[in-house]
């Protein structure tokens, strides 16, 4: 028997929460899944979800470890036992990989080490998944914890789309170069796009659209990933939810030498207080859209500087790619939003794209074509499974190792 016989119990553990599935990787269903949130804080809230019942907690939670004990119990008492879920192993989601780890790796000490030291890197990130590896290790001594890293996807990018055009020694020394995040998601979503367009993948050139609250894109040539829009950091490229992506290096020296902020202010300006919450107080969205379509003029602003940015990295990437067969959105917005894909496709009439505008609007947990027949380029709506993704890849690492 392998361990493609058995379920995965996937983590992504955040600074403060703790999202759960437990997922069969052979069928892509999921048992359990959950999230953990205000961790930390006397108000911390476990929402749970088994067999069509959703279970609402508000309970106190000092950290990840008390966050796993309170999974494990209130599986026990919504019906499945976390002993009884057939669990082989753990897959955790962990942002960086820095240099070392383009794949999947069993997670041993020299690894969670590693992951740790990325943090600098990944301040936001790396620590807490750390923090969560090791929870889950003392809940779950006796199974496999697999890493998988959001960076993984992309070390297929060329030198001369990974390489920052700054002093070389010091690049290589303190490892600043284009890194790419959310490639889980990319690479689930850009190997579902051929079998929906009964396509070749070898010769299929996609641009995938990944826009959550985080936002990415990315450019697959053949199923290799030759450009992306994040960088060393998440902070790079698209506009997002609280994170304004390309900004002039200039204006953050100016933020500090004249407006007199330091570097944990500007930190926290561009990671929690800029994008679409920077421009419009807009924390969802949702509450931008509702705006937008009374007219606001703040939020509209905010909504044709989302779209601008789209645009104009999805031209770049037409260049880059040499042409384009596929434009693909995913994630939150990308999934939900029809406003959003009809405003770019609208502005990409010039390749050619021709939105079908029913198809648009149909909301559906599956993927779909929303172009029309006669559209140069398909347009597609692909739901992204990153907690698939990773129990995939956990299982294929166990089953790999001697």
């Amino acid at each position: 028997m392998t361990q493609r016989d058995g379920n995965v119990l996937v983590l992504n553990a955040g600074s403060s929460s703790l999202k759960y599935q437990i997922v069969d990787p052979a069928t892509g269903e999921h048992l359990v899944k959950g999230l953990i949130e205000r961790i930390g804080h006397d108000n911390a809230t476990i929402t749970h979800e088994y067999d069509g019942e959703k279970t609402h907690r508000e309970v106190t939670i000092a950290d990840h470890a008390v966050a796993l004990e309170q999974m494990t119990e209130v599986m026990s008492e919504t019906g499945l036992a976390l002993a009884d879920a057939g669990v082989v192993a753990v897959g955790h989601r962990v942002v960086h990989g820095g240099r070392n780890f383009s794949d999947p790796v069993l997670v041993d000490e020299r690894v969670l080490a590693e992951i740790k030291r990325l943090g600098t890197l990944a301040p936001l990130h790396n620590p807490a998944n750390a923090t969560g590896i090791e929870a889950a290790q003392r809940i779950l001594p006796d199974h496999a914890h697999v890493a998988v890293f959001d960076t993984g996807f992309f070390a297929t990018l060329p030198p001369a789309a990974y390489t920052y055009a700054i002093d070389a020694a010091l690049a290589k020394e303190h490892a600043l170069r284009r890194y790419g995040f959310h490639g889980t998601s990319h690479e689930y979503v850009s190997a579902r796009v051929p079998e929906l367009l009964g396509a070749d993948p070898a010769s299929l050139k996609q641009i995938v659209c990944h826009l959550g609250n985080g936002a990415s894109m990315s450019a697959i040539d053949g199923g290799r990933a030759v450009e992306t829009s994040m960088g060393v950091t998440p902070l790079e490229g698209l506009v997002m939810g609280t994170r304004g992506g390309d900004i002039d290096p200039g204006a953050v020296l100016h933020l500090n030498r004249v407006a007199g902020l330091g570097v944990d202010e500007i930190d926290t300006l561009l990671n929690r207080g800029s994008g679409i919450l920077g421009m419009a107080g807009a924390t969802d969205f949702r509450d931008l859209m509702e705006r937008v379509e009374a007219g606001d003029e703040t939020a509209t602003l905010a909504f044709d500087v989302y779209v601008h940015r789209l645009v104009k990295y999805i031209g770049a990437y037409t260049s880059v790619l040499g042409g384009v067969d596929a434009v693909t959105f995913t994630a939150g917005v990308g999934e939900n939003n029809a406003a959003v894909r009809a405003a770019v496709c609208e502005r990409l009439a010039w390749l050619g794209v021709e939105l079908g505008e029913a198809a648009n609007e149909v909301r559906s947990d599956n993927p779909r074509v929303v172009s029309t027949p006669a559209s140069k380029v398909a347009v597609c709506v692909v739901p992204t499974n990153e907690e698939l993704a990773i129990a995939q890849h956990t299982v294929a690492v166990i089953d790999s190792a001697p």
